[in-house]
């Protein structure tokens, strides 16, 4: 009998990057709001593969980038994808989102980060905190926000875009029922809360307690397209890990082609073969008082 793995999720750093232009997308729309100048210090909160964070980098050119990531697999990559050598100003490092407050900010001259000291709070020197798709891995955003508020100049801007409340609700419908079968059932026994989706009030309430001004926080639709059944099941092969990988190896793409029949059958592909997915996308926008 196969027995469920680790709960821990192993990310394919290079399968999500190649699975990974919806969030590419949010995250060009995102970055269009910082409407940089180009000598910015960012700190780039759950950065992933890092081609967020190269395309910021190259926006600001005379700034510095700094990518953090939980995952030592994407870290990996990002640092064999995008070189020093190629992209000077930009430089990665693993770390928690939930300890960013434990680490210094860069300098005006080395742009180095270096982790701190049983999590004292870091010289204030990023201009900007930015994270895309990535906060609803998360379950203690206020100890983020602490780190965002530790790590900023008085006035800098904190830009985040995550799940939010609702969020691919019609996914979790066809893969709950799934999870329930007598095939499956065993692999999800005591299966934690691997995802957290909030909602505006929580981060208006949030905000100023860590020294935040909020200039607007909003739940927003947004629709997730994929490339056919076969692009919808590489998004859930990539991403949907906490569920995905509770099935062991030898019987996860058959878990993943049930999951993603259940979908499609409610909801199928548009006349250009395209999968769509409702998302809800908890947008924050504050600068730091």
């Amino acid at each position: 009998m196969s027995k469920p793995v680790s709960p821990t999720a192993e990310w394919n750093a290079a399968d999500y990057a190649a699975n990974s232009a919806v969030q590419q997308t949010w995250a060009r729309e995102l970055i269009a709001q910082l409407q940089l100048r180009g000598d910015e210090h960012v700190l780039d909160v759950g950065c992933g593969d890092g081609k967020v964070s190269a395309e910021i980098a190259q926006a600001a050119p005379r700034g510095s980038v700094v990518g953090v990531d939980a995952s030592p697999q994407m870290i990996e990559f990002a640092r064999k994808t995008f070189l020093r050598n190629k992209i000077p100003n930009l430089e990665f490092h693993v770390m928690d989102a939930r300890e960013i407050g434990g680490c210094d900010a860069p300098s005006q001259s080395s742009g180095r980060l270096k982790a701190g000291d049983g999590g004292v709070a870091a010289t204030r020197l990023f201009d900007i905190v930015f994270s895309n798709a990535a906060l609803h891995w998360v379950d203690d955003h206020r100890a983020f926000l602490r780190g965002a508020a530790s790590v900023l100049r008085p006035g800098g801007h904190l830009v985040v875009s995550c799940g939010g409340k609702g969020n691919a609700h019609d996914v979790f419908v066809a893969l709950r029922p799934e999870m329930r079968l007598k095939r499956w059932r065993e692999f999800f026994r005591k299966l934690g809360k691997p995802y957290f989706f909030h909602n505006p009030d929580s981060y208006e309430k949030w905000l100023p307690r860590f020294g935040f001004k909020s200039r607007g926080v909003r739940l927003s639709s947004k629709d997730a397209v994929y490339d056919g059944r076969d692009g919808f099941a590489a998004w859930l092969r990539t991403t949907w890990l906490p569920y995905t990988q509770r099935v062991p190896e030898d019987l996860r793409e058959e878990f993943i082609a049930a999951v993603t029949d259940r979908y499609v059958a409610k909801h199928p592909p548009d006349a250009d073969g395209r999968v769509h997915v409702r998302m809800m996308r908890l947008e924050i926008d504050a600068v730091k008082k």
